[in-house]
């Protein structure tokens, strides 16, 4: 990766970025795939240490906060005893929106379990600066480690949300019928017509469109967690700073006072 030009890096990264694997990237570009990888984890580093630098003192006021679901090297079924769990079969990336400017604050990628829900909640909170309404699913976890992070300086609601299983050729593959959704305040006052999870599942859709490795039923997965969280710190810089979005017809990063301008994807690759 070290001898690759500026003008071919940036064609590596432009075709992650929309969503190629690593191999259609390999024949469309002529780079071999473990270069590929390779600037995917040295961009990827770049990209957490800027998001860790740019998203803070956040003047956020709707946060909603969601899990989506992957799986590294193999699923859960099939990891085994000798392996290290931690670091193969199913991973989750927990992701906070802010509703209004669209922007992605902070991510978090793990097992769904309380200690990486305490620790994504804590760095969510440690970026914001000023009290927010926080909407999060009904995983239990998210209620302690709120409490823990953000004590009462904040408007906090669980969305309960009951599906019906889905019968028939359907019931592998397709999600179960919605049926009602339960607002339960938990902290502070948060707004009843305030309370929704729909901006941060929209996310999760342009998460498994622009990142190949999280599209269901195809053989694109991560080989190992470390390519997982490069390729996620590269989507959501990508996404907050260099993607205009549709409905605000600026990047995320400019709607929230981020930054004042479009920022080109050399400034990632750099």
């Amino acid at each position: 990766m070290y001898v690759l030009s500026g003008e071919k890096k940036l064609a590596v990264v432009s075709a992650i970025v929309e969503g190629n694997s690593i191999r259609s990237t390999e024949r469309m570009t002529g780079v071999h795939r473990d270069t590929i990888v390779r600037l995917v984890l040295a961009v990827g580093e770049k990209c957490r240490r800027l998001l860790d630098e740019r998203m803070r003192n956040l003047t956020c006021s709707q946060v909603q906060a969601d899990e989506i679901w992957t799986f590294v090297g193999k699923k859960e079924k099939r990891v085994k005893r000798t392996e290290n769990s931690k670091l193969v079969g199913d991973q989750y990336v927990f992701v906070a929106m802010e509703a209004e400017a669209k922007l992605v604050p902070c991510f978090h990628v793990g097992k769904r379990d309380w200690v990486n829900a305490w620790n994504f909640v804590q760095d969510l909170q440690g970026r914001l600066r000023t009290r927010v309404q926080l909407t999060t699913d009904g995983f239990a976890p998210y209620r302690y480690a709120v409490e823990d992070a953000f004590g009462a300086n904040v408007d906090y609601a669980m969305l309960i949300k009951t599906y019906m299983e889905p019968k028939g050729p359907e019931k592998r593959y397709s999600p179960g019928e919605f049926v009602n959704a339960k607002p339960i305040p938990i902290t502070g006052c948060p707004k009843p017509w305030l309370v929704s999870t729909s901006h941060v599942e929209r996310q999760n859709l342009t998460i498994r469109m622009q990142m190949r490795r999280f599209t269901r039923l195809t053989n694109a997965f991560s080989k190992k967690l470390e390519s997982l969280k490069a390729a996620c710190a590269l989507h959501f810089a990508w996404y907050n700073f260099c993607r205009i979005h549709s409905s605000l017809r600026v990047t995320p990063a400019m709607a929230a006072g981020v930054t004042s301008e479009v920022w080109a994807l050399n400034a990632l690759i750099r």
